[in-house]
């Protein structure tokens, strides 16, 4: 029985993948940020509904010629019908334009999922995500495989004839992993605490240390003003060598309240409210752009383009 399974699955992989000798006609450099979506995102959606299930999601990038490198990705939101993923096209436009406001210089370059081997159904989901792209790339991770290789395996479209048939097939195309020094701190840190061999990372080595540093610093200071207010309500004699030592340390102190220290805080404060601030108006304006697409939907479809009185448009 096993046998048939795996016979099936095998010819069900070559149905759609293409003649083994098709060289691919790109090459892709693959960021970890975009891996560790794709897991998050399988690892909480199975989370949610207590089963492992299909996800599906953007990814997006730049392009330079032949070659592209995949900076990082986003969900996309699909229907089942009648055993067919539909992507809500509604819902990638409304993420595209986030996206495009925040990372102006990338582009839709494909789609992923999860699961094993490509199949059939991969097929028809990827020539609706033609439709936005004309070659887009495909990427399957397979987050229950238990070989030492990293599941993943990534994919381009190609026709061919087959039986006389012009016919869309998968041709796997070899990737390499372009890591900048940001991500490989936040993998390497995310892969030992994560790991069950107890290793700390270097950022948790840091922290760590930053945190004892901190609260040794915290106890002495108030070891230093438990001792002069003791000294100030006479409950302790005076002791003129360790006076001078604590006005000594305080001169060292940097002066707080000079010019330029208020200038240097104020422009900080206001950088970080108007961060804020401009979050809240993108916000805003995407809730109202949403209410005015649905007004003009309803103020058509019920108005039938007549010109209600009191209304300006």
């Amino acid at each position: 029985m096993d046998v048939d399974m795996v016979g099936e699955s095998s010819d069900s992989e070559k149905n759609v993948m293409a003649n083994p000798g098709t060289a691919g006609s790109v090459t892709v450099s693959l960021h970890p940020l975009v891996i560790m979506n794709v897991s998050e995102h399988w690892t909480r959606s199975r989370a949610q509904d207590g089963k492992p299930v299909q996800v599906l999601g953007a990814l997006i990038g730049k392009q330079k010629g032949r070659h592209l490198e995949v900076f990082n990705s986003f969900e996309l939101v699909f229907d089942n019908v009648d055993s067919d993923v539909i992507i809500d096209r509604e819902y990638y436009n409304t993420k595209e334009e986030q996206f495009k406001q925040v990372f102006s210089d990338m582009d839709f370059l494909g789609w992923y999922t999860t699961g094993g081997s490509a199949n059939e159904s991969d097929i028809k989901v990827h020539k609706q995500v033609c439709e936005i792209n004309e070659s887009p790339i495909f990427l399957k991770l397979n987050p229950q495989s238990r070989q030492a290789d990293l599941p993943l395996k990534i994919y381009e479209s190609v026709i061919d004839i087959v039986n006389g048939d012009a016919t869309l097939l998968f041709a796997e195309i070899p990737y390499t992993l372009a890591t900048e020094d940001a991500e490989r701190i936040g993998v390497d840190h995310v892969a030992r605490m994560s790991s069950d061999t107890g290793e700390n990372s270097s950022v948790s080595d840091h922290l760590i240390a930053q945190h004892n540093a901190i609260k040794m610093l915290h106890h002495r200071v108030k070891l230093i003003l438990e001792y002069v207010k003791a000294v100030q309500n006479d409950e302790v004699p005076k002791n003129h060598e360790i006076l001078r030592d604590i006005y000594s340390l305080c001169n060292r102190l940097p002066v707080v309240s000079s010019t330029t220290f208020k200038g240097d805080f104020f422009t900080q404060c206001n950088d970080v409210a108007l961060i804020t601030y401009l979050g809240t108006i993108t916000k805003g304006c995407n809730s109202l752009n949403h209410f005015i697409n649905k007004f003009s939907v309803l103020y058509d479809r019920h108005g039938l383009g007549r010109r209600p009185r009191g209304l300006i448009f």
